[in-house]
């Protein structure tokens, strides 16, 4: 989600719910810790220099069971964050603690934000000698063509 995406659905919610992709709820007593931009300066396997800026917030619970995060309050924090570090509307990442510190896609499903599982991938397969993935093809198929029969030359 884009950082406009995150405060457009903000304005919408009396309160604020946070969830994994497998169904674990974010206690509702989280913490925005930060909202900043991170700046990722790189080069890939394949000797391309990239640049990413996303936007990250963090989420951090505790002992504070009362704490509740408005949405005007997150709007707020959001906001000053655009103000003072000219945050450009960028993709949201969310790191949030599991058994180490995790980092998170975002989306909305109507009812609460979705921390996605994110993955990494080999930016530059072209170049680095990655082959391309065969598609899989079911035995029983191959069985049923009968393309593979004595003197057919295809073993």
């Amino acid at each position: 989600m884009k950082l406009s995406e995150v405060k457009e659905v903000l304005k919408g919610l009396k309160q604020i719910h946070f969830g994994l992709e497998n169904g674990e709820k974010v206690p509702d007593h989280f913490h925005v810790t930060e909202v900043g931009k991170v700046s990722k300066h790189f080069i890939d396997c394949g000797g391309t220099i990239r640049k990413e800026d996303i936007v990250s917030f963090q989420l951090w619970t505790d002992e504070d069971t009362d704490h509740r995060l408005q949405a005007d309050k997150l709007i707020n924090i959001i906001s000053l964050a655009q103000e003072q570090l000219n945050l450009a509307d960028l993709d949201v990442e969310v790191e949030y603690q599991a058994n180490t510190i995790g980092k998170f896609a975002l989306e909305f499903d109507g009812k609460q934000f979705i921390l996605l599982n994110k993955q990494t991938d080999c930016l530059a397969k072209e170049n680095c000698g990655i082959p391309t993935q065969k598609p899989k093809v079911k035995l029983a198929d191959l069985q049923n063509q009968n393309s593979c029969t004595p003197g057919s030359g295809c073993c």
